[in-house]
C-alpha cells in the first residue's frame, strides 16, 4: 500500500457504441482526487482510442455482454482495488478516493456508493441488500458503514458505482458471462458472500456518481425497454443458482412499462409484446444451469498511474441568471484551463426543476428555475430569492454534497 494509506486502485470503464457519453465519463475520471489510480478502458474498436491524451490501458472489445467486458477490464487491472463505472455515468471528483478508502481495511472485500439519476440530483440507488431471488431490500444509511451478509442477503453493489478487493474478486472467478446484462453484479455479491461469509461490504454515501439513461441494447431513449429477454434470462439463472424465485419480476416489469406508458414514452399496444420477451427470457434461463466461473487469466500488465493533479485550492463556484450564461461559462472555462475545478449555476425566473451535469468543457453545470426543486425531498416550489438560492445551491457542488 502506498504511503498515502490509500490502496492502489484500477477504475474499469466498459463502453459499447456510446462515444459521447464515454468522453464525458473519462473527463470526470481524469479529475479524480485519488492519489494512486489507473483507468482501464474496454470499448468497441471505434471508441477504444478516445481521449488519446489520457494514459489509459485500452482494449477493443465489441460483444454485447457486460460481464465478459468487465472481466476483460479486470484482467488488465493491476490495482489492489478495482472500481467499476458505466460509460453513461459521471463520477464526482472524490468518488474513487471515497469508494476505495474502506478497502484499506483487510476485512472489507467490496464497496458500494450512492447513485443519482439522470438529472444529477435525485437519488437512483442508495444502500440496499440483495436477496436470493434478485429483489432488493433498502437500508437506511447516512455515513460510511461496514456490513456483513444478513440472513443470506449481502449488501447489493450496482455495476456503475462499486468496488472490490481484486484478489477476492479473482477468487470467485470474476463476473459470470452467463449474465450478459442484469443481476451480473448481484451474482458476484452472493458468490462472494458464500466464499467469504465473514467478509464486509462498505456502504459509502460520499462516493457519488450521476448515472444517465443512455440508449443501449434492449433500451431506447429515457430508459424505455424494447426487449426484456436478457433480463428474464438472467433472472431465471440467478434464482436457480442461488435458490430464489424469479416470479416477482413479472409484476415489477409490468409496473415499469406502465410508468413509461403513463409518461407518454411507450405505446400501450407495445406492452404485451415486450412482456412476451420477458417470458421468453425466463423460459430460456430456466433451462440453463451454468457452473460458476473460474479465473485462469495471466497476471495483468504493470500498473499505469494517472498523472497527479496539481493542488488547485477551493473549487470555483459561479451563479447567475441564464442570460448571463456566456460570461459565466467563459469564467468556468478559464478556471478549468488553469486546472481549477469549477461549477456553474444558471437560474431562470421559473418553477422548472433543476438538472446537474458535467459539460464537455469540464465544468459542472446546474440549471433550473429560481423556485424549482433541486434536492431530494424538495417540494415542487421552493420560495427563495436569487442570492439565497445561489447560496443554497453551492452545496450541490459535486464533492461537497451531503
Amino acid at each position: 500500500m502506498p504511503p498515502s494509506g490509500m490502496p492502489s486502485t484500477s477504475i474499469v470503464v466498459i463502453s459499447r457504441h456510446r462515444p459521447q457519453a464515454l468522453a464525458r465519463c473519462l473527463t470526470a475520471l481524469a479529475a479524480q482526487t485519488h492519489p494512486d489510480f489507473e483507468i482501464v478502458l474496454v470499448a468497441d474498436p471505434a471508441s477504444a482510442g478516445i481521449r488519446p491524451d489520457l494514459p489509459l490501458k485500452r482494449l477493443a472489445f465489441d460483444r454485447a455482454n457486460v460481464s465478459a467486458a468487465r472481466n476483460e477490464g479486470l484482467a488488465l487491472a493491476a490495482g489492489e482495488v478495482v472500481l467499476f463505472i458505466d460509460d453513461d455515468a459521471l463520477a464526482a471528483p472524490g468518488w474513487a478516493a471515497a469508494l476505495a478508502a474502506p478497502l484499506a481495511d483487510p476485512r472489507v472485500l467490496a464497496a458500494a456508493g450512492f447513485t443519482r439519476g439522470p438529472d444529477g440530483l435525485r437519488w437512483q440507488v442508495r444502500a440496499e441488500r440483495i436477496t436470493r431471488s434478485g429483489r432488493t431490500l433498502p437500508l437506511n444509511i447516512a455515513e460510511t458503514t461496514l456490513l456483513a451478509p444478513e440472513k443470506g442477503s449481502p449488501v447489493s453493489t450496482i455495476g456503475t458505482n462499486c468496488g472490490f478487493r481484486r484478489e477476492a474478486l479473482l477468487a470467485i472467478g470474476g463476473f459470470d458471462p452467463a449474465f450478459a446484462y442484469y443481476l451480473d453484479e448481484s451474482d458476484v455479491n452472493l458468490r462472494m458472500a458464500a466464499r467469504f461469509p465473514q467478509g464486509l461490504t462498505a456502504v459509502v454515501p460520499e462516493a457519488e456518481v450521476i448515472h444517465g439513461a443512455a440508449p443501449g441494447a434492449g433500451r431506447g431513449e429515457a430508459g424505455v425497454p424494447g426487449d426484456l429477454t436478457v433480463i428474464g434470462r438472467s433472472a431465471a439463472i440467478f434464482a436457480a443458482r442461488h435458490g430464489g424465485d424469479a416470479g416477482w419480476l413479472r409484476a415489477s416489469q409490468r409496473r415499469r412499462l406502465l410508468r413509461h406508458m403513463v409518461a407518454g414514452r411507450l405505446d400501450p399496444f407495445a406492452i404485451a409484446p415486450i412482456l412476451a420477451t420477458l417470458e421468453r427470457g425466463l423460459a430460456e434461463g430456466r433451462g440453463l444451469a451454468p457452473a460458476p466461473p473460474l479465473w485462469s487469466r495471466s497476471p495483468p500488465p504493470p500498473f499505469r498511474p494517472m498523472p497527479r493533479a496539481a493542488a488547485t485550492g477551493e473549487p470555483l463556484f459561479l451563479g447567475g441568471w441564464h442570460w448571463q450564461a456566456p460570461a459565466l461559462r467563459a469564467g468556468a472555462a478559464r478556471a478549468v484551463a488553469e486546472g481549477r475545478p469549477a461549477a456553474l449555476l444558471l437560474l431562470t425566473p421559473s418553477f422548472l426543476p433543476h438538472r446537474l451535469t458535467l459539460t464537455a468543457g469540464g465544468w459542472w453545470e446546474q440549471c433550473g428555475g429560481l423556485w424549482g426543486a433541486s434536492q431530494p425531498g424538495d417540494s415542487p416550489v421552493v420560495f427563495l430569492g436569487r442570492n439565497a438560492r445561489i447560496l443554497r445551491e453551492r452545496g450541490n457542488l459535486p464533492g461537497r454534497r451531503r
